[in-house]
């Protein structure tokens, strides 16, 4: 890709700050433009203050285009789908970058029919080759690997799954303070019929394991007392909950809760094994998780190495202590 051809990555603002989704993406960003040898920049649809402008800035964004109005068409993808395909084609960006969130992968098919581009959902990996850009993501529940090849002669509209979105600011990059390009849409966007007017998040109790933020998983180390307490302590948090193949076994839950390369392969934010030897098969399952915790009574169990924090401990003893503290917080009620 030669120079010309800039990257624009999509920056939500929710509650009128850079959450961790932001920060990951414009890391994602940066690292993409030294990759293909281009510019980038940042594009948002609320105006930064000085402090968010500070925190763009220790991510080296360059610029930030603020879209005039489309604050009020956040509610209304096919409107703002067609402001940010205005902004990427006066910007003659080649690279259109989301996050693979409710906003973004509604964005990304909007903004890629408005550009005639090539899309890619949920992007893993980008590299230059020989023969052009490889393009690599996961498919069917992260089951299959899939790679293919951009020429780069169109427009390209991807998205990165939050989890792959690292916050770390990478050491050549250097602290700026952006320009600030405000734009207006070349038409008007009228409302439409329907539009969108709440979103409902996914009760963590019931979402698929694949999707789940935070995740308390159960043992064999857990008897039926500890594995409900640990349930009860799941809900009063508001987790998700999960266990491995042996506690599966027992018929204590059903098989959409097993957490494992048998089960589901799982990438949440936080993962505790609670009770959970460490076998190979359930390592396998939970290692792309952001952070592991685990919790047993022993200190030699195979799952130690593989965690970022480990905790030797009796269920019996931590669970209830535990469950304890959390209704006194919370008032003894979910």
């Amino acid at each position: 890709m030669s120079r010309s051809g800039k990257i624009l990555a999509f920056v939500d603002l929710p509650g009128g700050e850079l959450d961790e989704t932001g920060r990951g993406l414009l890391s994602y960003a940066s690292r993409l433009a030294g990759t293909l040898d281009t510019t980038w920049g940042a594009v948002v649809a609320v105006h930064p203050d000085c402090g968010q402008l500070a925190d763009f800035g220790a991510y080296g964004t360059p610029e930030i285009i603020h879209m005039i109005g489309a604050e009020n068409l956040l509610d209304i993808p096919s409107h703002l789908g067609k402001y940010l395909a205005q902004v990427a084609k006066a910007e003659a960006a080649k690279v259109v970058l989301l996050p693979h969130n409710d906003l973004g992968a509604t964005l990304a098919p909007v903004v890629a029919h408005e550009l005639d581009a090539a899309i890619l959902t949920e992007l893993i990996t980008l590299r230059q080759s020989s023969d052009g850009v490889r393009l690599s993501r996961k498919a069917l529940g992260v089951r299959l690997a899939e790679t293919r090849i951009w020429d780069g002669q169109q427009p390209l509209v991807v998205t990165v799954s939050p989890r792959a979105l690292s916050q770390v600011v990478m050491p050549t990059v250097r602290s700026v303070t952006p320009a600030v390009i405000s734009c207006r849409p070349t038409a008007p966007f009228t409302c439409e019929a329907a539009k969108i007017t709440g979103r409902i998040p996914p009760d963590p109790q019931t979402v698929d394991l694949t999707e789940a933020e935070v995740i308390f998983s159960a043992g064999k180390g857990c008897d039926q007392t500890t594995f409900d307490q640990l349930k009860e302590l799941s809900k009063l948090l508001n987790v998700s909950f999960g266990v491995t193949r042996p506690v599966y076994d027992l018929g204590w839950t059903g098989f959409e809760r097993m957490v494992g390369q048998t089960g589901r392969t799982v990438t949440p934010r936080l993962y505790v094994a609670m009770g959970i030897s460490g076998s190979m098969h359930h390592v396998g399952g939970i290692k792309d998780s952001r952070r592991i915790i685990a919790i047993n009574n022993d200190p030699r169990a195979p799952i130690f190495p593989n965690v970022d924090e480990g905790f030797v401990g009796d269920l019996k003893e931590l669970l209830p202590r535990l469950l304890q503290q959390v209704k006194a917080e919370i008032g003894g009620a979910p």
